[in-house]
């Protein structure tokens, strides 16, 4: 049996000449959410992202089997 988990990250577009922006910021934060999963005994399976305005929303999926 698997047990699944998501995890949405969001983070906001700002103005800034730098366009990778969001990339440099979000990189530690997303470690941070794979270390805490990979303790957990879940492993990354798939990732998706989508924008919504100034939003970009990064969603994370996990799963193991229990």
């Amino acid at each position: 049996m698997k047990d699944y988990k998501v995890e949405t990250l969001i983070y906001y577009s700002k103005l800034t000449t730098d366009s990778r922006h969001i990339v440099k910021s979000s990189k530690k934060e997303i470690q941070e959410k794979l270390d805490e999963y990979a303790k957990e005994g879940y492993s990354l399976t798939s990732t998706d992202a989508t924008n919504f305005g100034s939003a970009v929303y990064i969603y994370l999926y996990f799963e193991k089997t229990i």
